[in-house]
This record gives C-alpha cells, sequence and structure tokens, in this order.
C-alpha cells in the first residue's frame, strides 16, 4: 500500500514520543497501535508492525541499562529465557483460541496496578526482602507477563516492574531496568511469529522502529536520572490512560 511521506514523518514523530513514555512507564502501545490502524492498514498488520517498531524501543531503553550497569544480564538469564518462552507460547495461543472474556478483565487489572502504585508511596523506595529466587520468579512471573505479553500485552511494563518490586525487593527505578529488559525480549519472541506470518509492513516499522529508539533512550536516561520521582506518577497515569482506553475500545461507554 502506499503512504506519503507525511504520513510515515507523522508515524515517527508518534513512535519517538511512545518510546519515550514507554521506557519509563510503559503503555507506549496506546499511541502506536491507533496511529498504525489510522493509515488503513487490517489490525493483524498493525500489531505486527507495532511488534518491529516496538522491538527498536525495548532494545534501546534496555541496551543503555545494560550499559549503565543497573541489569546484569548474567544474573537474570533465567527470567530471560522463561519470558521468551511465555511470550512465544501466548502469541502461538492468541491465534486459535477465543480471547474475548480476557480482554474484558484486563482493565480491571491494569486499574489495580494503578491504585497499587498510587496508594503505596513507599513501595519501591529502596531494595527490599527478597521474597523469590531468580529461577523462581522465571518460572512464576517471567514466564506469566511473558505469556499475557505475547497473548495481548497491555500493560506489561508495568507488570513486570510491580512483579520485580515485589517479588524480588528491587527499587523502582531497578525494577523499571529490568522491566524492559524482559519487555524486549517478549517484543522479540512475539515479532518473529508476526514476520513468520508476513503481518509486516516494512517501511513504516523501520521508520518508526528509529522513532521508537531515540525516544526510548532518552527515557531510559530519565529513569536514571530522574528515579522514583519521575516513575511512579507516570505508572499511574499510564495505568490509568490504559484502562479507560480499553474499556472505551470495548464499548463500555456507549
Amino acid at each position: 500500500m502506499e503512504i506519503s511521506t507525511e504520513l510515515i514523518a507523522l508515524l515517527f514523530g508518534v513512535a519517538f514520543v511512545a518510546g519515550f513514555i514507554d521506557a519509563i512507564a510503559g503503555g507506549g502501545g496506546l499511541i502506536t497501535i491507533p496511529a498504525l490502524l489510522m493509515t488503513g492498514v487490517p489490525p493483524a498488520v498493525a500489531l505486527g508492525t507495532n511488534k518491529l517498531q516496538a522491538c527498536g524501543g525495548s532494545f534501546s531503553a534496555s541496551l543503555y541499562f545494560i550499559r549503565q550497569k543497573a541489569v546484569n544480564v548474567k544474573e537474570v538469564w533465567s527470567l530471560i529465557l522463561m519470558t521468551f518462552i511465555g511470550a512465544v507460547l501466548g502469541t502461538v495461543l492468541i491465534q486459535i483460541i477465543d480471547t474475548s472474556l480476557i480482554k474484558k478483565a484486563i482493565p480491571f487489572l491494569v486499574f489495580a496496578i494503578g491504585l497499587y502504585f498510587l496508594f503505596t508511596p513507599q513501595i519501591g523506595e529502596n531494595d527490599r526482602y527478597q521474597r523469590l529466587s531468580y529461577w523462581g520468579f522465571a518460572f512464576t512471573a517471567g514466564f506469566g507477563i511473558g505469556f499475557y505479553d505475547g497473548f495481548f500485552g497491555p500493560g506489561t511494563g508495568s507488570l513486570f516492574s510491580l512483579a520485580f518490586v515485589t517479588l524480588l525487593g528491587f527499587n523502582l527505578p531497578k525494577a523499571t531496568a529490568h522491566a524492559k529488559v524482559m519487555n524486549f525480549t517478549s517484543n522479540i519472541a512475539s515479532f518473529i511469529f508476526f514476520f513468520l506470518g508476513g503481518q509486516i509492513l516494512w517501511t513504516v516499522g523501520i521508520v518508526m522502529m528509529i522513532g521508537q529508539f531515540i525516544g526510548a533512550n532518552l527515557g531510559a536516561k530519565m529513569v536514571l536520572s530522574k528515579g522514583k520521582s519521575l516513575i511512579r506518577p507516570m505508572v499511574v497515569i499510564m495505568s490509568f490512560v490504559m484502562t479507560v482506553k480499553m474499556a472505551y475500545d470495548q464499548g463500555w461507554f456507549s
């Protein structure tokens, strides 16, 4: 399909903003998926192209966090492995079953995450007691949230951040950094299957991926420099925005 230069430039800007927000609080797909659907592409192509461009943002943020030693890949390789496996299974399963009931439940889950961060201001202030081993986390939260991201996706970053804070005792900036690495892992797993299905608009996806890469790098720098003072309100705001957006899409307000 033909897409004008002006529209491609607009999508680049959209991806830049989404990458910046997503690196801090998640929810970038709320911005990029509607923008892609606006071009008139089929929903499956929009989702596949979104995964391609999202890989750029999550890779950029992950690379920055790893280089700044906020994440030690050798320590969390088991989490990466199980997140990847979970995302692959979720991506496969969503293509063969009815997801309507699950989609109806997700707004309540994302809203609860927002409330949790809003009303527990001390959570994530400092490192706390670790409740699970890394392998225990990998087989539960890593696999489960990875599966969810491959299966549906909204709020994945917030779910990972919450899991790292509550189960591994990470402070909020550290949790956000690790959440982005896990999110990149699940993005790659899902992208592979969209690629195999031929559901990618390559020109648009690559341009948006560059925008995501730049925006996410700036957002990642803000995470480490501003810390919890920036992350907490952003997570709360994006959780509530995601809730309203998904509820609207499901016709709650009609």
